[in-house]
């Protein structure tokens, strides 16, 4: 049975996103009241606030939201497949796929939807080079599944490198900013939900299977889990949500780290709170970092991967620190 106190915690970090996404609309170069906001989301009040909440705010505000509990969620089971504390998203190359996928496209001077198609394609095939690697000729193991990523990624990193180098110095700074992290162009964030929320539904019945698998194969295997199904689940479902999420933002770092491990803090690891906790926590948190990001300088805008890792740095210190 999930306890009150772990309900109650889920209840808070509901209320926590919700506060961010109403913060990241309303707070701006151009603030407005909360009547204000009300007004223009029930279509009335000033036609400036309608047109910055539903074509500028809310769809980038949702599409932080999504990114970072699509981040948690991915770290979360990456975690858990990997038995490694120090997994998150991007340690299996993803991202790199994704990056070069989507620097190619903009080397060629293509549209932002087929930037965004690049990186989904680049990121699957990073996801089918790790995972065949790693399978080879028997059955892969979490180490070599780790390996694999880490010199596929670097991999990427090398092109990734060359491709910065051929790059027309007027489309380096796009290139740049979107390598770091860059919500700016997410004006549609309805494929992230799309994917975050149904991923969740399937996650949240195997929570107690992974709280096993999370003790070792062995022994979830006496217990009578089927391991190599899972984990094949597993590892399909966080490589999709990196994959949407490096889509929709960018290469955003540090939410899938961070946000897993802060939550066993102060929860506990039972995945069946771990993982609804995650989503709500990530989003929370990229929501405020991607409001930081275009508020802090304004009207210039910071990539929210900077923010992320000024955040995130400090933090995992900390962690290190606690778990001496």
């Amino acid at each position: 049975m999930i306890s009150a106190r772990s309900v109650s915690s889920l209840l808070m970090l509901a209320a926590l996103g919700a506060m961010a996404l109403l913060v990241a609309v309303t707070v701006g170069s151009v603030s407005m009241t909360l009547s204000e906001f009300w007004l223009a989301i029930g279509g009335g009040g000033d036609p400036l606030f309608r047109e910055l909440v539903f074509s500028l705010r809310l769809p980038r505000a949702l599409a932080a939201f999504a990114t970072g509990g699509l981040l948690a969620l991915a770290g979360a089971l990456m975690q858990v497949l990997l038995r490694n504390p120090l997994a998150d998203p991007y340690v299996l190359g993803i991202s790199g796929g994704a990056a070069v996928g989507a620097l190619a496209s903009m080397l060629l001077g293509l549209g932002t939807a087929m930037v965004s198609g690049s990186a989904f394609a680049g990121a699957l095939l990073s996801t089918l080079l790790v995972f065949g690697l790693a399978q080879g000729r028997g059955s892969w193991t979490p180490t070599r599944l780790l390996l694999t990523g880490v010199v596929i990624a670097a991999g990427w990193g090398a092109v990734i490198t060359f491709m910065l180098s051929l790059s027309p110095a007027d489309r380096l700074p796009g290139m740049l900013y979107w390598l770091m992290g860059d919500l700016s162009y997410a004006r549609t964030p309805w494929l992230a939900w799309m994917v975050l929320i149904p991923v969740l539904i399937v996650t949240l019945p195997l929570g107690r299977s992974l709280n096993v698998l999370a003790r070792g194969p062995l022994q979830a295997a006496a217990l009578g889990v089927a391991v190599k199904p899972l984990a094949w689940l597993v590892y399909g479902l966080a490589s999709l949500l990196t994959a949407v999420a490096v889509t929709t933002a960018g290469s955003v770092g540090f939410v899938g780290l961070i946000v897993p491990h802060m939550l066993r803090l102060v929860l506990g690891n039972d995945q069946r709170i771990i993982l609804p906790a995650s989503v709500m926590a990530g989003g929370a948190l990229l929501t405020i970092a991607d409001t930081l990001a275009r508020t802090l300088m304004a009207p210039e805008q910071l990539p929210v991967g900077v923010i992320t890792a000024l955040l995130g740095v400090p933090t995992f210190l900390f962690l290190l620190y606690r778990s001496r």
